[in-house]
Parts: structure tokens; sequence; C-alpha cells
């Protein structure tokens, strides 16, 4: 049985040990440990094929839906093997939400998308529903901007409504985690501004995981940075420390725009 929203051992969300991933032959993901704190943002850094979605997805076992996938190691969440047997795929993805780099809103109304996931869970009240809705968009940023016209197709919506509109889904269904594969690279600034302080305001009440090319982003939001490169976890701190004082060269190199 996974905890959904208790407290952890320690405050330790994710705790990876030895995570190794391959594609068929080619290894993706090379002895990855790291720990993942509650009520934390976790930036997920490095140049573009390091693994750094394929390590967000193995976090709700995403990659499972890729054939050719292999995995060892451990990945436990509130001290659950994700790997074990009993672990309940549906479960797990409903504990931990995830939000992609497009929007992907689904081509119904803008209230009908924030109820998908609650309806599947056999919630049918209308009331409750609506309390849903509300509670979910409000924590999004987008209640104010939507509420006159929730039975309108969410198509209509801006590119960064969108997204919120895809975070509130996300929120929906009461997660404890969520995991953020680059939100704002299709966002213009105004809309990325928006998310960001929207991460900021959620964290209190979720645990965090964002992938980033923007080292400004990274240095902006999170707590805690992980570079990868290669496949390979160089270095993992807090973040002032990653940006202001990092103990390996590769590291710094990254960072200061010498690669990648």
């Amino acid at each position: 049985m996974l905890t959904n929203g208790g407290s952890s051992q320690n405050g330790v969300v994710y705790d990876v040990k030895g995570l190794n991933l391959w594609y068929g032959n080619d290894q993706a993901l090379k002895d990855i440990n790291l720990k993942i704190e509650e009520n934390e943002v976790t930036a997920i850094i490095g140049p573009s094929g390091c693994g750094k979605s394929t390590f967000i997805k193995t976090l709700n076992r995403m990659v499972d839906n890729i054939p050719i996938v292999r995995t060892s190691g451990k990945i436990f969440y509130h001290g659950v093997n994700i790997f074990d047997k009993t672990v309940k795929l549906e479960e797990l993805r409903t504990t931990v939400g995830m939000v992609f780099q497009k929007p992907n809103p689904f081509p119904k109304s803008i209230f009908e998308n924030v109820v998908y996931g609650p309806k599947i869970h056999g919630i049918r009240n209308k009331k409750q529903l609506m309390e849903i809705a509300e509670e979910s968009l409000k924590s999004a940023a987008l209640w104010d901007e939507v509420k006159d016209r929730l039975h309108d197709n969410a198509y209509g919506l801006s590119g960064g409504q969108q997204q919120r509109l895809c975070i509130a889904r996300s929120l929906a269904i009461q997660p404890d985690v969520l995991l953020m594969d680059e939100p704002t690279s299709a966002l213009d600034p105004i809309a990325t501004n928006r998310i960001e302080e929207l991460i900021d305001e959620l964290k209190n009440n979720y645990t965090i995981a964002i992938v980033t090319h923007s080292m400004q982003q990274a240095a902006r939001i999170s707590d805690k940075t992980a570079f990868f490169l290669m496949g390979e976890l160089i270095e993992f701190s807090d973040t002032k420390k990653i940006f202001t004082t990092p103990e390996d060269k590769r590291t710094e190199d990254y960072i200061t725009g010498r690669f990648g």
C-alpha cells in the first residue's frame, strides 16, 4: 500500500538506490542515487539526452510503457519499492501526478478536463465534482480566469492557461507528488512566470520534481538541484551550492555555459 500524502520517514518521499535503466542495449541511466524530500522543489538539469526525462518518468513508472526498457536498482516511495510486484501502477500514478512539456488538455470542456480523474475514481455527485473543480482550479491559479466559462472547450485557452489546466487536472486526484517535465518550455515569458509562481505556492502542499533546460529557472524555483550528464548523476545538492560552489568541474562548466 502506498502512502498518499502521509508524512515520510525523515521527510524523504523518494529514495533512489542504484537505479540503472536500459533502452534495449543502450544504457540511459547509470547507478543513480538520490533522495527527494517532501515539500521541496527538486530541479533536474543537464544537456539534452542526458537522462533527465527518463529519470523523472521512472518515478511513476511511466517508462514501463516502453517495451524495450529494463531497469535494475530500487526506488523507494514512502519506504515502498515501486518496482515491487505488489505495487499497483494505477495507485502509484494517482499519487504521483505528471505534467508534460506541452500542454495536453483533453478535447472536452474546462470542467470535464478537471473532473476527469475523480470521475474515473467513481465520484459522480455533481456538487462534489464542482467543489473539486473549483478547488483544483484555484490551486492552479486559474479559477478567476475561467469560472464563467467552465463549459467552454479547453482548446480555447491560451498555452499558459492550458498548462495550468493540466496542473489543475493533476491536482484534482489529490496527488502527493507532482512530476513536471519541462512544463514551461513551450510557453512565453509571462506564462512561464505564472507557472513558476504557482510552483512556489504548490510546494507548500506537494513535493515537486521538475526537469528544466533553463539554468535560471532551476536557480529561481528549486530547493535542490541534480545535474545529470550522459546518464550519470554528477552532482546533487542544495540549489544555492550547485550554482555558487559546485564540487565537480563538469557541473561548473555546464552552469557557466562552457558546454551543453
